[in-house]
C-alpha cells in the first residue's frame, strides 16, 4: 500500500533583531516604579528601546531622548558613596534612574547617549580609545540619519503658502514647519489658532546652532532635533497645537491665480467644467476624415461598334458623322441619362441613312441625307 506523500516542512521565518548603536542589559526605574526592572536595552537614533530579552525583536517600552536635559551620576539609596553603577537621565517631563553592572558599562551608556544627543563625542568620561572610536562611528551614522529625516509636518512652502494651508485645512492640524527665509539652515514654525472666532496666525524662528536647534522665544530653548522642536510646541501649548499632516489626496480640477485689474487682488479661479483648452499660439484644427483607399471611377460609356460607311456614301458626310459620334462618346458624363438618349437618337438616324443608301442607290441616298440634315440641324454637328 502506497504511503501518502507529506508536504515538505517549511521553517518559520526568524525575525531579524533590530540594529542598535549600543545595547546591553540595563535596569530601569521610572517615576511610578517602586523598584528597578531589568531589560535588554538598545539605543537607536534618539530613542531607547527596552526588550524582555536579547532574543526579542519587538520592544516592550521606549524612551524618547528628544526632550533631553542632562545626565547625572547617582549613589544608591542609603549610601553616600558612588559605586559607579547608577546614573540618572533627566528629561523635561520626567527623570529615569538606571543601574548597570560596572563602571565601564555606565560610562559607555553615558557616552553613547551624549553622542547622539549633542552630536559630539564626549571627552570628560572614563573611556578607552576603542570606545571613543566606536562613538565616532555612531556620530557619523546619526548625522547621516538626521540629514535624511524630517518631521512629517515639515513642508517646503513659503510664509504665505503656510498660512493658506493652515486656514484651508484646519482638520489636518494647526502647526507646521517650513524652511526659514534667512538661508542659514534654520526653520520656521507657523501656527494657527482661533480667538473669539477670528483666526490668529503666528510665526516663530528656529535657528540652527551647530548640531542643535534653538527656538527664538523670550527664553530661548535648544533642541537636539526638529522632532524635539515639534514636541516643545505641543507640550507648551497644552496639546492645543498639533502637527499638520496633509492628506495625500490629488486635486480633481485645475485652478489658477488671477489678478483683478480693478483692485489688484489675487483670486483663485477654478473652472467648473474642465475640457480641452486650445493653445493661444497653435489653434486646434480638427483632423480630416480618412478618405477611401480607392476612389470610385466614373462609369465608362457603353461600347458601340464602329460602323464603316459604304462606298457610295459621300466622304464628307461620313467624316461629319464619325466626328459627331466620337464627340458623343468622348464627352464627359455630366448627365448620363441625357447623353445616352442623344446617342440612341443619333445612332438610329445613322442606321436609317445607311439603310436608305443601300436601297435607292447613291443619288437617292445623297438626296435623302440632304433632306434629313436640313430637317435636323443637330446632326450636322
Amino acid at each position: 500500500m502506497a504511503l501518502a506523500l507529506r508536504p515538505p516542512r517549511v521553517p518559520k521565518p526568524k525575525s531579524s533583531l533590530p540594529s542598535h548603536y549600543h545595547e546591553s542589559f540595563l535596569e530601569k526605574k521610572g517615576p511610578r516604579d517602586r523598584d528597578y526592572k531589568k531589560f535588554w536595552a538598545g539605543l537607536q537614533g534618539l530613542t531607547l528601546y527596552f526588550y524582555s530579552s536579547n532574543r526579542d525583536s519587538q520592544h516592550m517600552e521606549k524612551l524618547d531622548l528628544g526632550m533631553f536635559v542632562k545626565l547625572t551620576d547617582e549613589a544608591p539609596r542609603g549610601s553616600s558613596h558612588d559605586h559607579g553603577t547608577h546614573f540618572c537621565l533627566v528629561l523635561q517631563n520626567q527623570e529615569i534612574k538606571f543601574k548597570v553592572e560596572s563602571l565601564e558599562s555606565r560610562e559607555m551608556w553615558k557616552g553613547f547617549i551624549l553622542t547622539v544627543v549633542e552630536l559630539r563625542v564626549p571627552s570628560n568620561l572614563n573611556l578607552l580609545p576603542g570606545h571613543l572610536y566606536m562613538m565616532a562611528e555612531v556620530l557619523a551614522k546619526e548625522e547621516a540619519r538626521r540629514a535624511l529625516e524630517m518631521p512629517s509636518c515639515f513642508l517646503k512652502v513659503s510664509r504665505l503658502e503656510a498660512q493658506l494651508l493652515l486656514e484651508r485645512h484646519p482638520e489636518c492640524g494647526n502647526l507646521l514647519l517650513r524652511p526659514s527665509g534667512d538661508g542659514a539652515g534654520g526653520v520656521s514654525v507657523s501656527t494657527l489658532q482661533t480667538l473669539n472666532g477670528t483666526p490668529v496666525v503666528r510665526h516663530y524662528r528656529v535657528k540652527r546652532e551647530g548640531p542643535k536647534y534653538v527656538i527664538d522665544v523670550e527664553e530661548p530653548f535648544s533642541c537636539t532635533s526638529l522632532d524635539a522642536v515639534v514636541n516643545y510646541f505641543v507640550s507648551h501649548s497644552n496639546k492645543k497645537l498639533m502637527p499638520f499632516l496633509l492628506d495625500d489626496d490629488y486635486e480633481k480640477g485645475i485652478g489658477y491665480v488671477e489678478t483683478d485689474k480693478e483692485n489688484g487682488e489675487s483670486v483663485w479661479v477654478a473652472p467648473s467644467a474642465p475640457g480641452p483648452v486650445p493653445s493661444p499660439s497653435r489653434p486646434v484644427v480638427p483632423k480630416p476624415r480618412k478618405l477611401a483607399m480607392f476612389q470610385a471611377k466614373p462609369p465608362k460609356p457603353p461600347i458601340v461598334p464602329k460602323s464603316e460607311p459604304k462606298k457610295g456614301l459621300n466622304s464628307g458626310l461620313a467624316r461629319k458623322l464619325a466626328v459627331s459620334s466620337a464627340q458623343a462618346f468622348s464627352s464627359p458624363t455630366t448627365g448620363l441619362a441625357d447623353v445616352t438618349a442623344e446617342l440612341k437618337g443619333k445612332l438610329q438616324r445613322r442606321l436609317a441613312l445607311q439603310h436608305a443608301a443601300e436601297c435607292t442607290g447613291d443619288q437617292r441616298a445623297n438626296l435623302q441625307v440632304w433632306r434629313i440634315c436640313q430637317a435636323d440641324p443637330s446632326s450636322q454637328n
